[in-house]
């Protein structure tokens, strides 16, 4: 299946296949294989390590919880995903932050010069900017590595990257 991530003005960001793994009540669940072409207007490059993304229903993000020596948590602040009709390609929009947990170390928010940025150049509606930040902040929260993280953030993503070949083969769907 096809992931298309676009920025507000339409520019592409992100393009890249991924297998969808299954669903759970987090969300649907993708997994994308180490060496796999990714494309966007500034140019292309490879994935360097195996990841699965979530992609929950009617939210402000996607989450993605990489292999090693990727970042444990990588959340980008987005447009509620859209499916294709026939459920082939997933579509949303990045509204720049990201919520990034590395390994070992603590949970933080980028890119939130680039969110000011484009506010002005796109010309964000007031309602998408309130919606974004409000969305970082809490997964700025639920993201955490401590007590205060809550469920799929914690453990639940392990299940579902264990599917994912971390030397580079390709996903297999799941149950």
């Amino acid at each position: 299946m096809l992931v298309d991530i676009r920025k507000y003005d339409g520019s592409s960001s992100a393009r890249w296949t991924a297998t969808r793994l299954g669903a759970d009540e987090h969300g649907t669940w993708l997994g994308t294989a180490r060496g796999v072409p990714v494309g966007s207007a500034a140019g292309g490059w490879t994935t360097r390590f195996a990841y699965v993304t979530l992609v929950p229903p009617a939210a402000w993000w996607t989450a993605t919880f990489c292999a090693d020596p990727g970042p444990e948590l990588y959340c980008d602040v987005c447009t509620v995903p859209e499916w294709s009709g026939n459920g082939t390609v997933l579509r949303t929009v990045d509204l720049d932050l990201d919520v990034v947990r590395p390994r070992g170390g603590g949970l933080r928010v980028e890119d939130e010069e680039e969110f000011a940025a484009h506010r002005v150049r796109y010309g964000y509606p007031g309602s998408l900017v309130r919606e974004a930040r409000r969305t970082c902040a809490w997964l700025a929260e639920a993201g955490r590595r401590d007590a205060g993280g809550v469920e799929p953030f914690v453990s639940a993503y392990r299940r579902w990257l264990g599917l994912v070949a971390p030397s580079g083969g390709r996903a297999r769907p799941g149950p």
